[in-house]
């Protein structure tokens, strides 16, 4: 995935409505998955955003390790 023409606006779980750059915002406070998932309410519904929730994680991981 080009994270650079990504939509912020993009709603990563329908259940919680969390948005990419509400993830974003999040992990770069330093919060992990699981504090995340507690403070949107992410990952805590139907589970089906748990897959991309984790990908996009790494890749905002891999973009601050460069």
């Amino acid at each position: 995935m080009n994270m650079k023409n990504a939509n912020p606006d993009e709603v990563m779980c329908p259940c919680s409505g969390t948005t990419r750059s509400k993830i974003q915002s999040l992990f770069e406070q330093g919060l992990d998955m699981d504090a995340i998932s507690r403070r949107t309410g992410a990952l805590s519904g139907c589970g089906g955003c748990e897959w991309d929730i984790a990908q996009l994680l790494k890749e905002f991981a891999e973009q601050q390790n460069k």
